[in-house]
């Protein structure tokens, strides 16, 4: 066959359209739809020039993190996974830790932990089988393992800012007044305007410390459980089924606790308020 004289019309549900009268065109049960395409290219190198850089020399201050305390965070987790189909055996497991909560609540030195381990699951299944060998696919399965814990945090960098609370205040007007008949007409009345709302309202945004995760661990030990011979079917010797997995984790963590603080780098001289 002169596969020049036969394209595929993606267009037409993949059916085989001929250019020529006289080209042959396969069964389509011979060819295969397309599946992957790569291209390559060698890309060549590139000039450069160094531009000089012009930096502040004196004195400044920036508002950068700075590291309240650098600790490390070891918690253990259980848990039971149901995989969507019998398995013959775990093949790999790729594990990675997702924080979604580092908290430290302001005023204390507790910290909130909250996240969870994606583990995606490669594991082999029974297709057909004999006294003598399995065969089957291999299949995956990704999974969230959640995980959540408090930690008393040391600060071994630097203290936290303390948060400064909103504020508000009522005052009011001195207003004089004429009173009735039945006191004296030289009386007035002294009192505070009642007609009025009069408020100062005073709102800081504090720096809310945060997290940055530097490294993590993962000890784990998964068993099999339930592990069945399924009825009419042959199985080599030891080979049996099994569909959930109970695991436990000691997961260890490299957190800093960080917060936005404004910091003297270099010599910096002190600007007095006005009002001294």
């Amino acid at each position: 066959m002169d596969s020049r004289e036969v394209y595929i019309d993606k267009k037409n549900n993949g059916s085989y359209v001929t250019k020529y009268e006289n080209a042959v065109v396969p069964p389509k049960s011979e060819c295969k739809d397309f599946c992957v395409k790569v291209k390559t290219e060698t890309i060549g190198e590139c000039d450069n020039v160094p531009v000089t850089i012009d930096p502040i020399t004196a004195g400044v201050v920036a508002r950068i993190p700075v590291v309240l305390a650098d600790l490390v965070v070891q918690f253990n987790v259980i848990s039971k996974i149901d995989l969507p189909e019998p398995a013959i055996e775990i093949k790999h497991i790729k594990k990675r830790i997702k924080i979604t909560q580092c908290m430290l609540l302001q005023d204390t030195n507790i910290l909130f932990i909250k996240g969870f381990v994606r583990k995606n699951i490669d594991y082999s299944t029974k297709d057909c089988s004999s006294r003598k060998g399995i065969c089957g696919d291999i299949r995956h399965c990704t999974v969230d393992v959640p995980f959540e814990c408090t930690t008393p945090v040391t600060f071994n960098g630097t203290v936290p800012a303390p948060p400064i609370p909103t504020t508000s205040t009522e005052f009011e007007y001195l207003r004089t007044k004429d009173l009735p008949n039945t006191f004296a007409e030289k009386d007035k009345l002294l009192a505070g305007d009642l007609s009025e709302f009069n408020q100062i309202s005073t709102e800081f945004f504090n720096e809310l410390p945060f997290c940055k995760l530097i490294s993590s661990r993962i000890v784990e030990f998964d068993e099999y459980l339930h592990r069945e011979h399924p009825r009419h079917a042959e199985l080599p010797v030891g080979e049996k089924l099994f569909s959930k997995i109970e695991e436990k984790m000691v997961i260890t963590l490299r957190l800093q606790l960080l917060q936005d603080r404004p910091v003297a780098i270099g010599p910096t001289v002190a600007v007095r308020p006005c009002n001294e």
